[in-house]
């Protein structure tokens, strides 16, 4: 392994650890000679780039008495060895790539060495073990078949992640369920107690972030050691998260309330470009305050698409208002609060009854259906957004999206182009929520009042964005 020549010494002249990292280095290279460092440039999801060392070579591979070279690279963050590399296949023309529990679609490697990654416990060496091990169990890649040139051993590889069950053909295999929780104090511990109630994770991170004056709380969960909960205070923890729920807050009562929310907007800017970086494919549930600013700040932040940023939002709201229409009220249809988070939200109710499985729309505004929604909303009214309550909506949220159960949900949603909305806003509005994030209901046209009420959160909302320093 050559790190003498001038490329390579001047990146990792920059590296953080750079006496430690040589010495990494060194290791793998006794250990796997192949692995051939490489200078390059990372582009991260945020578009920012960074010049780093990468490692490049095959790592072998035996599956049903053969074996193959899986071509792989390994970025080394400029903190390595404490931070782990971003691993990535890199198959030939011939090869495809094989979703399953320990690849995406584009070649990123998720990995429970990389999920819990602890140096000096952990290393780059265990971690090409570990790849092989797991690979040889679930091979991710398989050689594009032709008439020509039909391998029964890689066609086997090819068919052996299927399984036929329930009358069709699905994966046998299925991502980790990774949840991260950003931001400590009551909202992040009632949404860590509530997730890991409601729903089947294989881990749950906790970070607690240190900018945060909602920090604390997660020294009690390091006590009691709860199952399948990890605390941490370090943002590379969420890695590969298939859910990262943001709860962190820096409020302050000796600041106005726009200097506030700049506080947590700056806040962010050191907190969401790397959520993303370390998740991409993560959806995002923002329950920061202002919901809908907050989510708005997080979509532009992250650089994900907007259908992977959602707010909490008036999801809590619309239970509720179900709830009452269904138990007190005897109506059986499901109805959603939509709008800002504020006075001006208003409630709509759906055209089909709760198990009714005719297509979802949000049925129009009529004057037999306003006195009914008008009682159920007053009903509800008084009951607040109590950190337990607010964590239960977060959980319910989350399991939608790890479950891909396609339920409605009203969250924080990009409303542009939503009911005639021509502004750049983030809104609660009806969506299916799954595991690749929202898809919004069509819009309707809605009463006088309720409309009025939309058009002025739009307006009040980008108001504020204007004045704050994105």
């Amino acid at each position: 392994m050559d790190l003498n020549s001038e490329k390579i010494q001047r990146i990792l002249s920059k590296y953080k650890f750079h006496d430690v990292a040589i010495e990494e280095l060194q290791k793998i290279h006794r250990i796997f000679p192949g692995m051939t460092p490489v200078p390059g440039t990372y582009t991260f999801s945020d578009s920012t780039q960074k010049d780093l060392l990468k490692l490049i070579g095959n790592i072998p591979v035996q599956y049903e008495g053969h074996t193959y070279n899986f071509p792989v690279q390994l970025w080394l963050m400029d903190s390595f060895p404490f931070t782990p590399p971003i691993c990535l296949l890199r198959p030939t023309s011939n090869m495809v790539i094989r979703e399953g529990k320990h690849v995406d679609t584009k070649g990123r490697i998720h990995l429970p060495a990389l999920h819990n990654w602890d140096y000096p416990k952990s290393s780059v060496v265990g971690l090409l073990k570990e790849m092989i091990a797991k690979f040889e169990e679930d091979p991710p890649l398989s050689t594009k078949s032709t008439d020509d040139n039909k391998d029964p051993h890689k066609l086997l590889s090819f068919v052996s992640n299927f399984q036929i069950n329930d009358g069709g053909i699905r994966q046998y295999n299925q991502p980790i369920n990774k949840v991260s929780v950003i931001g400590g104090g009551d909202l992040g511990m009632a949404s860590v107690m509530s997730i890991i109630s409601k729903c089947d994770v294989d881990k749950l991170v906790f970070i607690d972030v240190a900018q945060s004056s909602t920090k604390g709380g997660s020294t009690d969960l390091e006590i009691f050691s709860l199952p399948k909960v990890e605390v941490s205070r370090d943002l590379s923890s969420s890695a590969g998260s298939r859910v990262v729920v943001v709860t962190a807050n820096a409020w302050s009562s000796e600041q106005s309330y726009i200097r506030v929310v700049q506080t947590n907007v700056d806040m962010y800017r050191g907190i969401i470009p790397n959520l993303a970086r370390l998740s991409p494919n993560a959806v995002m549930v923002i329950a920061s305050q202002p919901a809908d600013i907050m989510t708005h700040i997080a979509w532009r932040q992250s650089g994900l698409p907007p259908t992977q940023v959602i707010g909490a939002g008036c999801n809590l709201d619309s239970e509720r208002l179900s709830h009452v229409l269904d138990i007190n009220l005897n109506t059986h249809k499901q109805a959603w609060v939509i709008g800002e988070l504020s006075d001006n939200k208003v409630p709509v109710m759906s055209n089909t009854g709760l198990n009714s499985s005719t297509h979802t729309e949000i049925a129009p505004g009529s004057t037999s259906t306003k006195p009914l929604l008008d009682r159920a909303f007053e009903m509800i009214k008084n009951r607040g957004q109590r950190s337990w309550s607010v964590g239960l909506s977060v959980a319910d949220i989350t399991n939608s999206i790890l479950t891909n159960k396609m339920k409605i949900h009203s969250v924080s949603t990009l409303a542009q182009g939503w009911g005639g909305i021509s502004a750049e806003v983030f809104l609660s509005l009806p969506c299916f929520l799954g595991s690749n994030g929202s898809t919004r209901l069509a819009g309707v046209p809605l009463g006088p009042e309720e409309d009025s009420k939309l058009r002025e959160s739009v307006t009040s909302l980008c108001d504020l964005m204007t004045q704050l320093m994105i």
